[in-house]
């Protein structure tokens, strides 16, 4: 089997609106898909239409090479961007509850241990902290076994050492050969974790392919950053390729070592300096805009 899902001319209008205008793209079984795009851009809306919530305006959804069917339903699993858990009910009442929806299901025992829930389960689950409730929902995502996995931002809010553990979870359910699809504002996180992308602003693919393909792709340059109280030292004919980030000096170059002698020659200090490549944060802002937009 070539593909575990095929999205063929998928669009959704509200009126004069287009959230997703006609996209198409294959997800091979067994990888991490990342749908990237700024507030707005029809993520979401793609996703509720692949997930069967909304129905869409028009354009198929295939699922092992067939319509969308009771079977997907089945094998499927979804953490959704946001869910309200019920009051005065245990963690474990809450997998038992999930178990009563599918044919088949893991035991909650054994979810509860691969999700690091066990010392949780006889606690109300809304009195959980922000990681722990994240992982509740990704174990009420898994309860059937699914073939593929649905996450809708699901780091959002969570502290960095959260947002760790939540991905070391998604790595070990990609290597049980689970296909994994992800929408994530944190770019940091796509290029951690996913294989593939395909990146949408206005309803439409703009880009797609894999972190290294794309970033080789569209840059041959590396970032050297200084403080900000340097600009007046940098030579004119290096200042030409700077722009200021928080508050700090960025210079794009392709001759590090040649740059770095100019910076020296003219008494640049570089006592501040850090040098990067370039990352799916640049990528995504030079191909979408300056900043992250607000849906409207």
């Amino acid at each position: 089997m070539e593909t575990i899902l095929e999205i063929k001319n998928l669009a959704k209008s509200y009126g004069k609106l287009k959230a997703v205008d006609g996209i198409s793209f294959k997800i091979p079984p067994g990888i991490c898909f990342g749908l990237l795009g700024p507030n707005g851009a029809g993520k979401t809306t793609t996703i509720e239409m692949i997930e069967g919530i909304i129905k869409p305006s028009s354009g198929t959804i295939f699922y092992k090479e067939k319509l969308i069917d009771k079977q997907f339903r089945q094998e499927a699993g979804i953490q959704f961007q946001s869910t309200a858990l019920m009051d005065f009910v245990t963690v474990r009442e809450i997998l038992k509850l999930f178990t009563s929806f599918y044919e088949q299901t893991i035991p909650v025992e054994q979810l509860a241990e691969q999700c690091n829930l066990i010392g949780f389960l006889d606690q109300y689950a809304t009195k959980l902290s922000g990681g722990q409730r994240q992982r509740l929902l990704l174990a009420l995502a898994l309860i059937n076994d699914p073939q593929i996995l649905f996450l809708d931002e699901p780091t959002t809010g969570l502290d960095p050492q959260a947002r760790r553990h939540f991905w070391e979870l998604i790595e070990s359910i990609k290597k049980q050969g689970k296909t994994i699809v992800l929408t994530t504002h944190y770019m940091d996180e796509a290029e951690a974790l996913c294989d593939h992308l395909v990146i949408v602003d206005q309803g439409k693919i703009i880009e797609q392919g894999s972190p290294q393909e794309l970033l080789g792709q569209h840059f041959n340059t590396v970032c050297i950053q200084i403080d900000e109280a340097e600009i007046d030292n940098i030579p004119v004919d290096v200042a030409t390729s700077t722009q200021r980030v928080n508050h700090q000096i960025q210079i794009e170059t392709e001759q590090l070592e040649q740059t770095l002698s100019k910076l020296i020659e003219a008494g640049v200090n570089l006592s501040s300096m850090r040098i990067r490549n370039r990352t799916l944060e640049d990528l995504f802002l030079k191909l979408t805009g300056n900043q992250l937009r607000e849906a409207s």
